[in-house]
């Protein structure tokens, strides 16, 4: 059984909602939120992808979206970063992140299953092949290998960025600390906090209780038969080629193009609004406590108060007179797209340009 707050109707109201709640609270993470549909990381038998609870099938298992907006701003993600997700599951997170790193950053995963390292792989490529979300931002790809993230090879590269998944034991604090750079930040659940620590020196930490969690415990590695551990070796860090480099120079000079040009013709540039965005109408006190298996939420955030709630349904009774009640969002423009194919260049540069995306 469970409790759900911040629940919408597709993904733009659970985010408007998230923003209510001030579980996302800055520009990025919201760019991030709104730009990959939670309900594509869901099966498609199950439907409530867009209530605030954690949902678990088999091995595959996603947290509550509160969660992961803690998360995501916790990690204070900025372009170029290198980051490692522990227990990285379907990869909707790790997709998300990408869309902060851009380009030029680092975006690896550790999955103790191997049938969710799959999944997680199927769902990548959909989200690149379908989403049109991949043509608006600069994309850092995840990279997802099968291991006991407590098994990584002594000899990997640190991180900037550190996110764990499952709830660390105390005697797995200075090896979670051990994969972060200095000037880095880990994100875990620590004795039933989620806790963020920075690293500001070779020896020196900040710690920072974020929120009362419970998560499932980080599994025990297994030994070998031989009676040795299986090291996890995590994706090299790889440089990319000239061509790739020059794809990425190519649609970065396309975007600002379209920009200008939509600055020219309407005085402003474009916004990533969503399609289907609701501005929200009653305020209400929330609090989330949720139960789901082994795993336990427990938000210490409320909502605003009432007091606004008033002027709120003025405004909404005037955009009722003003808009007519069979009116239909027009369907979104994929204007880098548009551009590229218009260009003279042979049909196959321009495939490659868009990533040979079907759409």
């Amino acid at each position: 059984m469970g409790g759900a707050v911040s629940a919408g109707e597709d993904n733009d109201e659970l985010i408007d909602n998230l923003k209510e709640a001030q579980y996302i609270r800055s520009e990025l993470v919201e760019q991030a939120f709104r730009a990959i549909d939670r309900a594509d990381y869901y099966l498609e038998e199950f439907k409530e992808a867009y209530k605030d609870l954690a949902w678990k099938h088999g091995n595959i298992h996603l947290s509550a979206p509160c969660i992961y907006s803690e998360v995501m701003e916790a990690l204070d993600l900025q372009p170029g970063l290198s980051f490692l997700n522990l227990g990285s599951g379907t990869g909707y997170l790790s997709s998300m992140v990408g869309l902060i790193l851009g380009p030029f950053g680092v975006n690896h995963g550790v999955e103790l299953h191997s049938d969710v390292t799959e999944y997680a792989k199927q769902k990548l490529d959909f989200f690149i092949r379908t989403s049109d979300s991949f043509d608006k931002f600069d994309f850092c790809e995840p990279s997802f290998v099968t291991g006991n993230c407590l098994e990584i090879s002594p000899d990997c590269s640190q991180y900037d960025r550190v996110y764990c998944g499952a709830g660390v034991q105390k005697e797995h604090e200075e090896y979670m600390k051990s994969l972060l750079k200095v000037g880095g930040i880990l994100v875990m659940p620590l004795e039933e906090k989620l806790t963020k620590i920075t690293r500001t020196g070779p020896s020196a930490w900040e710690t920072k209780k974020i929120l009362a969690v419970s998560f499932a415990p980080l599994i025990q590695p297994c030994q070998s038969e031989s009676g040795k551990s299986r090291l996890v070796q995590l994706p090299p860090l790889a440089v990319r080629s000239l061509q790739d480099l020059a794809r990425i120079a190519i649609r970065g000079t396309i975007k600002k193009v379209i920009h200008q040009e939509a600055v020219n013709k309407n005085g402003n540039g474009l916004k990533n609004t969503p399609r289907f965005k609701r501005r929200r109408v009653r305020r209400r006190r929330l609090e989330t406590i949720v139960f789901l298996d082994k795993e336990v939420f427990a938000s210490r955030i409320s909502n605003p108060s009432d007091d606004n709630s008033s002027g709120d349904l003025e405004e909404a009774r005037e955009e009722e007179a003003t808009t007519p009640p069979d009116a239909k969002p027009e369907p979104p423009v994929n204007f880098l797209r548009e551009k590229v194919l218009s260009l003279p260049l042979p049909d196959p540069l321009k495939y490659y340009l868009l990533y040979y995306r079907e759409k």
